[in-house]
């Protein structure tokens, strides 16, 4: 297993971060990467947007150089001579990357300059964006969003969830890449969400198909239309239809509100954390499996909290930064 020799703080500045990408690509080349190293490096990842965007704009920038490209598909040298050279040439690739992050940290290298925007919400923002062929994307909680700055007319969804209102263009396609899917417009508005081991994606208006990101294949391939709702698992693919009622309350975050019908508790509990940093908590299985239903604004827990009290009958208890629900 690989150790990262650069331990972070809170305060961990720009430089240090870019370092820390940097020790991340360079030994990504090695031969003994495992999927443990990369374990490691999405949990690094998923510490900061700030992880996301050095790593994002390092990794981008010396793929356009093509030099990590060149070097990942180079064949075995066999000769003691050539694996010097081997030796040389990733340690100069090392030296390069680092030089880069720490130099664009400190002096905005024009190595470093994007080659896409990163757009970011926190717990309980949102934020909608216009691109240029004017297509709109709109943000939900806690999201991370990469949109390539060329004219490929691709995005990366890699946190949380977002709305698309796509401008069609035959001869352009609008892609998002989500996790290990992609979702391609045919003319449409539809919803995308990454869960924890899940990808969902709602379809509005129009159509997409929806298949693997590298090669389709035919268990995880789909022709989604309006109302279609697939949802992605490791190893599996399930398409269910919802009505445009339905589908409408599960977009009420672009309002500002949530609408729960025949929710359990626990659900509703679930949703809420989502938009707020003082969590609910349901721990009782038999209350978590109670109905409820009505629209709460999302950032407002007081009206669900008075509706268990006052409605259910409820206990309601303030344990650390958690209000517990129980009988």
């Amino acid at each position: 297993m690989i150790e990262p020799n650069l331990e972070l703080s809170p305060k961990t500045s720009a430089s240090e971060i870019a370092s820390k990408a940097a020790f991340w690509i360079e030994h990504s080349l090695r031969e003994d990467w495992s999927e443990k190293d990369q374990a490691d490096l999405d949990a690094w990842l998923d510490e900061s947007p700030a992880h996301h965007i050095a790593y994002w704009r390092l990794e981008g920038a010396w793929s356009e150089t093509g030099r990590l490209a060149a070097l990942r598909s180079a064949p075995p040298q066999p000769s003691g001579e050539a694996k010097h050279r081997g030796f040389s040439r990733l340690f100069a690739v090392t030296a390069a990357i680092i030089t880069v992050a720490v130099f664009g940290a400190a002096a905005g290298s024009r190595f470093l300059e994007p080659r896409m925007t990163i757009y970011t919400t926190g717990v309980g923002g949102h934020k909608t964006v216009t691109l240029k062929d004017g297509s709109s994307i709109e943000l939900n909680t806690a999201t991370v969003l990469r949109v390539s700055d060329g004219g490929t007319r691709r995005v990366w969804l890699d946190q949380g969830e977002a709305y698309f209102q796509v401008t069609h263009n035959s001869m352009r396609p609008f892609v998002v890449t989500a996790s290990d899917h992609r979702i391609t417009d045919i003319g449409t508005k539809f919803l995308i969400r990454r869960g924890a081991g899940s990808l969902e994606v709602a379809v509005v208006e129009g159509r997409v198909r929806f298949d693997a990101a590298d090669k389709p294949i035919q268990s995880a391939t789909a022709l989604l239309s309006a109302g279609d709702v697939a949802i992605a698992r490791a190893g599996s693919l399930s398409v269910v239809n919802k009505t445009a009622r339905v589908l409408s309350n599960e977009l009420s975050w672009r309002r500002g509100v949530l609408v729960f019908n025949h929710t359990t508790l626990a659900e509703a509990a679930v949703e809420f954390n989502r938009y707020n940093k003082e969590k609910l908590a349901v721990f009782d299985p038999a209350v978590a499996r109670i109905p409820i239903g009505g629209t709460f604004q999302m950032d407002n827990t007081k009206d669900f909290i008075n509706l268990a009290q006052t409605v259910l009958g409820l206990r309601v208890e303030k344990r650390g930064d958690q209000t517990v629900i129980s009988r």
